[in-house]
């Protein structure tokens, strides 16, 4: 397995094309089963380990409520295997639940693959996988805390350097200190990837403040699965979406985008920074 595949291009600098050997990010489909019933599958980067695809699959299956912690599962299992009669490798996570029947029937009414950029994209309905959530307790915004995440993430996006192509996502405790970083082609995979990670290591769901930031844009879907995750601040390097907002607002998260040095937005928070001279 590997994140990174070579190709031959043609670069055109200063008027003249060049060949070259570009870095690309790998873009692959893994294919999630439960009890060897097909659930979904995601457009997915594979890490250098099937572990990866385990910590995809199991954040997933968390933030979609199909599964409430890892005693939920009883083993994980990956094969790659041909489709059909085809010489086509699909890569299979298959999830044995100690109880397959308390999956909830809508989960199942999703289409047959979900895209790199959105992981909601294709499946039956938002609003099937829109639950409502208990609110969040309020959590205290550290300006200068939280302006500094980008620049403690990013000596972990080893694959972005190589490709320009991979997001990331990250979850640091309230002080800052960096739980985990994991990188994928979407940024929703990269945040399954480190809730799965964080369910394995006992952090989530969270039982104190946490944050939850990725590159690229904050959609509805990671206010969502932060909201599954009992994550209280979600920060993103770029913009956040009106419906991801929304969802914020009323669950009490707070949502801050383009996290830069030297500033930042904050969506939905606590109102007294108003007059902060971190800044300056």
């Amino acid at each position: 397995m590997t994140p990174i595949h070579i190709r031959a291009a043609l670069q055109l600098r200063n008027g003249d094309f060049n060949p070259v050997e570009d870095v690309l990010i790998v873009e692959e489909p893994l294919e999630i089963r439960l009890d060897n019933r097909r659930y979904t599958a995601t457009m997915r980067t594979p890490g250098e380990s099937q572990n990866d695809d385990f910590l995809l699959a199991q954040g997933l299956l968390f933030s979609e409520g199909v599964i409430s912690s890892l005693e939920d599962i009883e083993r994980l299992e990956f094969s790659a295997r041909c489709r059909d009669l085809s010489d086509e490798l699909v890569n299979v996570v298959n999830v044995t639940l100690h109880d397959a029947s308390q999956v909830p029937a809508h989960l199942w009414e999703r289409s047959l693959i979900s895209n790199s950029s959105c992981g909601l994209c294709g499946k039956a309905s938002v609003e099937a996988l829109s639950a409502r959530f208990e609110p969040l307790q309020r959590a205290n915004l550290d300006l200068g805390i939280i302006r500094d995440l980008p620049e403690k993430m990013r000596p972990h996006q080893k694959w972005f350097d190589q490709s320009g192509g991979c997001h990331a996502a990250a979850i640091f405790s309230s002080q800052g200190e960096l739980l985990c970083c994991f990188e994928d082609i979407g940024r929703h995979n990269a945040t399954d990837k480190a809730l799965g990670f964080g369910l394995e290591n006992g952090f989530i769901p969270a039982s104190e403040s946490l944050i939850l930031l990725v590159s690229g844009r904050a959609s509805f879907e990671i206010i969502q699965k932060a909201l599954v995750a009992r994550v209280q601040t979600v920060c993103s390097v770029s913009a956040a979406s009106s419906l991801a907002v929304d969802l914020a607002v009323k669950n009490n998260l707070n949502l801050v985008g383009f996290v830069r040095p030297r500033g930042l937005t904050i969506y939905n928070g606590n109102n007294d920074h108003k007059r902060t001279r971190l800044f300056e």
